[in-house]
């Protein structure tokens, strides 16, 4: 499960797609309807949020604009929209380190769309996320 602090313009078509479900796998491990996942680290952030759902739900339904358009077809009725008033801060140290390990899934997957990256410089974070200083934050699993 990754949930992405980048922007989703940022994702392939594949990305894009994987997110959406595993976001909405991440809401129903938040509401307690699934026993799977409940300790993936990449749902700490959301848990330490004071209304876990309301994040997700935020969360996801930037993803789904980004859907929209793109001219994919995802389930609105899937997802409430939410206001953005939900903010959640990610590190510029996090945010790199996923900008770095999406442009090395890219080379293979998708050359295109990291050709569009690599000159990227300061990546965008997700609408729902504040940047802040900081390194990688304590719940991701670096690869070597």
């Amino acid at each position: 499960m990754r949930l992405w602090s980048l922007h989703p313009s940022y994702l392939d078509r594949i990305g894009l797609i994987a997110l959406w479900r595993e976001g909405l796998l991440a809401r129903k491990v938040l509401q307690g309807k699934t026993r799977g996942y409940r300790h993936h680290p990449q749902l700490e952030r959301f848990k330490s949020h004071p209304q876990p759902e309301l994040a997700i739900e935020a969360y996801l339904w930037s993803v789904h604009e980004e859907s929209v358009a793109r001219g994919y077809h995802f389930d609105p009725a899937k997802v409430n929209p939410v206001p953005l008033s939900t903010e959640m801060q990610v590190t510029e140290g996090q945010l790199i380190y996923e900008f770095n390990h999406l442009l090395e899934k890219l080379k293979t997957r998708d050359p295109a769309q990291y050709q569009n990256l690599e000159h990227v410089k300061v990546p965008q974070a997700h609408p729902l996320f504040r940047i802040v200083p900081g390194p990688v934050e304590k719940w991701e699993r670096i690869k070597p």
